[in-house]
């Protein structure tokens, strides 16, 4: 073991001492191996010095394990039980969508084996910093429906729906957009605003997806009304039907705020990831004649529930640590950079980019 000053620091080291911020918050675990992330988090918190476990016993040099660390950071995102099994959910769901372009019969059984799987690493997930290890453009629908699956299914539980409803709200969230498989891609791609004929069409999705999943008996009617009403708004002003939160089923008033979340959250072709502390403002604000309001509550609070000691990059790349929340504001929190309190309820033109640890 040796303490090594930052700039002597090597890509590759392994940090044998729990790393403190200045507040005493554990900044990194004893373990951890130095990648650019960790030395950019290091320079932030203007830490001087770290102790590191010696290379030599395993016979390597700290310049042979910079370089696999180096490689290791070119891969994709490091694997999870959650991302080997959502790998899996992404291939199951791709030959879901070939079926039903096929005409074929959907295959439940296989669909809800694979989601159980996925589930039971529910703990794990966490929608402000779960990214998908493989991601391309083209299979945004994919992944938009796998992600709000675990979205569904984890605000069922926090909203206090029954358990057995759980699954039956994952599945709402794996197929709301079933429909978009009879939607011409070039409409559900165009990086353009789309004209009056091609919004009509793609807004048929929903009557689509609806018929598509009517005549499925392993799922209940909420499965189904999601895929039809989760584009409706409380206030009447949705699509397809126009109906009211008095006519919006339970199901697609939680599916509507998952899809909403993950839809920007999620690069797509013409558009770019936005940040998911603005999204959730967005919802919140969104909350006010077209979600249901009490979900968006509970949803917001629970999403932002973090410890302080929270890590997180800032929109003007500063990073600091969370070190207060007011319930009222639960995406503003207090942020110590430097010594210094940026109280993002007072800087409106700041906002969290990035939770980093």
């Amino acid at each position: 073991m040796a303490a090594v000053t930052l700039s002597q620091l090597k890509l590759g080291d392994k940090i044998n001492e729990d790393v403190l911020t200045p507040l005493g918050g554990i900044l990194f675990h004893k373990g951890r191996i130095v990648t650019p992330k960790e030395v950019e988090i290091l320079q932030a918190f203007l830490i001087t010095a770290v102790e590191v476990e010696s290379t030599q016993a395993s016979g390597k040099t700290r310049e042979d394990a910079a370089e696999d660390t180096a490689q290791e950071a070119s891969l994709p995102v490091a694997a999870s039980a959650l991302h080997e099994e959502y790998d899996q959910m992404v291939k199951v769901l791709r030959q879901v969508f070939n079926s039903f372009v096929a005409g074929q019969a959907m295959p439940v059984m296989d669909i809800r084996k694979q989601l159980e799987k996925m589930l039971e690493h529910i703990k794990s997930y966490n929608l402000l910093t779960f990214a998908p290890r493989q991601f391309m453009e083209k299979d945004y629908l994919l992944h938009n429906s796998i992600t709000c699956a675990l979205t569904s299914y984890q605000i069922a539980q926090w909203t206090g729906f029954p358990q057995k409803d759980w699954m039956q709200l994952a599945f709402a969230g794996l197929l709301h957009d079933i429909g978009n498989v009879k939607i011409d891609k070039s409409i559900l791609t165009k990086p353009n605003p789309l004209s009056a004929e091609e919004k009509e069409e793609m807004m048929r999705h929903t009557v689509l997806g609806y018929q598509l999943l009517k005549n499925v008996p392993a799922l209940n009617e909420g499965v189904k009304m999601s895929a039809l009403q989760h584009h409706e708004k409380i206030d009447g002003t949705g699509y397809p039907l126009g109906i009211d939160a008095t006519k919006i089923h339970p199901y697609a008033k939680i599916v509507a705020i998952a899809d909403i979340f993950h839809a920007m959250t999620l690069n797509k072709a013409y558009r770019k990831a936005a940040s998911p502390y603005l999204v959730l403002e967005q919802i919140q604000s969104d909350a006010f004649g077209k979600l249901d309001p009490g979900y968006v509550r509970i949803f917001v609070e629970k999403a932002t529930q973090f410890h302080n000691g929270t890590i997180v990059k800032l929109s003007d790349e500063r990073i600091g640590e969370i070190v207060f929340s007011d319930h009222n504001h639960p995406t503003r929190p207090w942020v110590s950079i430097d010594g210094t309190i940026v109280n993002l309820i007072v800087d409106r033109h700041l906002h969290i980019r990035e939770v980093l640890r």
